[in-house]
């Protein structure tokens, strides 16, 4: 039976800034507009990405300046509960733009997977960011060196609506593996498992994140845990299977100090996403604001060193690109 202790985090409001700017118009007055932006857990790099565009979006503005763009954007990056969720409050018009595993994007726009019946062919992509290798951490003293390993074990297979959650089904039902093999299954989101792993609550968490991650280094380099190889058949079949799909490795010693070995598994992107519904000036300019900081947004975390533009536009990308972000691509000669 699976074990419901997902903390509710959702809605943590950031740095909402109010700023007087321009609309592509150079002749109009813009009116305030407040886009929110759905995330992930706090600890990960959704988090980051969400924050991080606003605070290019803000920048842009350059409050208190002369110059600076005048659309009128107020934007704010709460924490959520991941992938499948920012897309479905994007569906709900709840969000304008969220940030969601390319599988999860491709799923959702073709109305397969768990989008079975509930496609949405109003979702559009804006850009790709960072690779998120699918990462099978076990605890220190759990004996857990394989997948095999896990039966009879108390694994986090991740809150209901995240990434990983989705990501781990996929693999569970590849596998052959049921919720039954485990001693436990919890539920537990993205910023519990680390400090339940570390207290020996759980023996094996799942986290589909960019690297490197502070909560993977706390739980590797703080208290003795461990990757799990992830490079059998079965992953091998669904990387050949699904474009969106590619393995990754994560070299020992490189990130996280604890790592003894190299590790194998593989992975997505995590792609920027908004609705047809939202209009293409608003997503013009937040396109505009991160690729005309870009340098800057490449400091904000260590996942973002290698954004390459030519490849934010296509890698990852399976719902057609929203209209405001192909005007900017084709402004800017990318396109």
């Amino acid at each position: 039976m699976i074990k419901r202790t997902m903390v509710s985090s959702l809605m943590v409001g950031f740095a909402v800034g109010s700023f007087v700017f321009g609309v592509l118009s150079s002749d109009a007055t813009a009116k305030s507009r407040f886009i929110s932006i759905g995330t992930g857990g706090p600890t990960g790099v959704y988090f980051v990405v969400g924050n991080a565009v606003c605070r290019m979006v803000h920048r842009e503005a350059a409050e208190g300046r002369k110059k600076g763009r005048k659309h009128g954007i107020r934007c704010s990056a709460p924490s959520t509960g991941g992938s499948n969720y920012n897309i479905g409050q994007i569906k709900e018009g709840e969000l304008q733009f969220g940030v969601a595993q390319s599988d999860w994007q491709y799923h959702a726009y073709n109305g397969s997977s768990k989008w079975k019946g509930k496609q949405y062919s109003k979702l559009r992509a804006v850009f790709s960011v960072h690779p998120e290798p699918f990462q099978l951490i076990a605890g220190k003293g759990s004996g857990i060196n394989s997948w095999e390993d896990l039966k009879g074990k108390v694994v986090n297979i991740g809150n209901p609506g995240s990434g990983q959650r989705g990501t781990m089904e996929v693999l569970m039902k590849k596998k052959g593996t049921k919720v039954s093999d485990f001693k436990q299954a919890t539920e537990l989101t993205s910023s519990e498992q680390v400090g339940a792993l570390c207290d020996g609550k759980v023996d094996a968490i799942a986290y589909t994140v960019g690297v490197p991650n502070g909560a993977i280094g706390q739980a590797i380099d703080g208290c003795g845990a461990h990757f799990v190889n992830l490079n059998s058949s079965v992953e091998k079949g669904l990387v050949n299977a699904n474009p969106f799909y590619a393995f990754a490795n994560i070299p020992a010693g490189v990130f996280y100090k604890g790592q003894k070995s190299d590790v194998t598994t593989f992975g997505v992107m995590a792609t920027f996403v908004s609705s047809s519904d939202v209009d293409a000036r608003t997503v013009y300019e937040v396109v505009r604001a991160v690729m005309e900081n870009l340098s800057s947004f490449r400091k904000l975390h260590p996942a973002f060193k290698n954004l390459d533009p030519k490849q934010m536009i296509k890698n990852g990308l399976s719902a057609p690109l929203h209209d405001g972000a192909v005007k900017y691509y084709k402004e800017k000669g990318l396109m």
